[in-house]
């Protein structure tokens, strides 16, 4: 057992949250009280949260307000005229450039918090993520008492395949063959039967080791890169799947260990669209062709490339992905003096 409490740093306001979930996944969405943050674009904000207002993203994502695996949102200005809305991204070990399953939450905000006006059968949102313009749609049903927001569906950032089918000795599991894939950030892929382990009969934790040894042997001997920006060129964490890659009806299973050993609840969306990817680019599914994937939840996204594209030296698609968010509840939260674990504990 391990106790790491986080130093406290003087917060005397309230922070306003609204809480769902994609998939069993926690999304927190900051609502009000987070003070601006400064940058002119979305990734200089990023590093502004980072540098300045880390106190914060502690305080809301770890206990005794949040846990281990919680994962936030919090809304920022946008810097893209086309975007309706622009977040970043937090959770465990800092702040992501693109999440799939909060994405799908935010449609879903958005229409019902009126960001974007709803409009039946179909309400598009531009939302400005650190990794570029997701495209959404929030399907929408007219209801004596206004409309009801369901189903969403984004269209990923230009997503491709890395590297595929390379190897690398990861002490405890031998020579481990994986790909790399990007969809708004980027995962190692490995075959969790080919490193003798099962998704469904290995416990979590050992799922958990594995793939937190499998992240941190890649980084550091597969370095990366992204078109766009050196701050997108980051592993973001490894996906170990079922191995059943090829296109079938079945759905596909996957468990994403990410951050600091976060274990995703939902399907990932980014990480779906990096599969995707990956599949795309070995033959493995076409244009238009859909696919479900599972989580260990039982939660299922779908996910289909739409149309190839050129990013830099990479050949890519864009990857729709649907799913479905719920309302968990809203909350107000404080930090009162004296308090030495109020600023954010994690205990393992």
């Amino acid at each position: 057992m391990a106790l790491r409490v986080h130093s406290a740093t003087a917060f005397d306001g309230t922070l306003e949250t609204i809480d769902m979930h994609t998939g069993g996944e926690p999304v927190r969405i900051v609502t009000a009280g987070y003070p601006t943050v400064l940058g002119d674009t979305i990734l200089d904000k990023r590093r502004y949260a980072l540098e300045h207002l880390d106190h914060l993203r502690r305080l809301l994502m770890f206990e005794p307000r949040g846990h281990h695996d919680m994962y936030g949102v919090i809304p920022v200005e946008p810097d893209l005229p086309e975007a309706d809305m622009a977040v970043l991204f937090m959770h465990n070990e800092g702040y992501s450039t693109m999440c799939g399953h909060a994405t799908i939450a935010l449609g879903r905000y958005a229409v019902d918090h009126g960001i974007v006006e709803a409009r039946a059968p179909w309400t598009t949102l531009n939302l400005q993520c650190p990794c570029g313009l997701v495209r959404l749609r929030v399907e929408v049903t007219e209801t004596p008492g206004g409309h009801r927001s369901g189903a969403v569906v984004f269209e990923s950032v230009p997503s491709f395949a890395f590297l595929i089918d390379r190897q690398v000795a990861v002490p405890g599991l031998g020579n481990v063959r994986f790909d790399i894939g990007y969809g708004g950030a980027f995962y190692a892929l490995v075959d969790v039967n080919a490193i003798g382990l099962s998704l469904s009969g290995t416990p979590l934790a050992d799922l958990v080791e594995a793939a937190d040894r499998i992240t941190r042997h890649v980084a550091a001997g597969f370095p990366l890169e992204h078109p766009d920006d050196p701050a997108l060129a980051y592993l973001y964490g490894t996906i170990l799947t079922d191995g059943n890659d090829a296109f079938a009806t079945e759905a596909t299973r996957n468990l994403c260990i990410f951050a600091e050993r976060e274990i995703d609840r939902s399907p990932t969306g980014s990480g779906v669209c990096a599969r995707v990817a990956v599949q795309y680019a070995k033959g493995q599914i076409a244009i238009g062709q859909s696919r479900d994937f599972e989580s260990i939840t039982g939660s299922r996204f779908s996910g289909a490339p739409v149309r190839s594209v050129k990013t830099g030296r990479f050949q890519g698609v864009h990857v729709e992905v649907t799913g479905r968010a719920y309302y968990s509840g809203r909350a107000q939260f404080t930090l009162e003096d004296g308090d030495s674990l109020g600023a954010g504990f994690e205990l393992r």
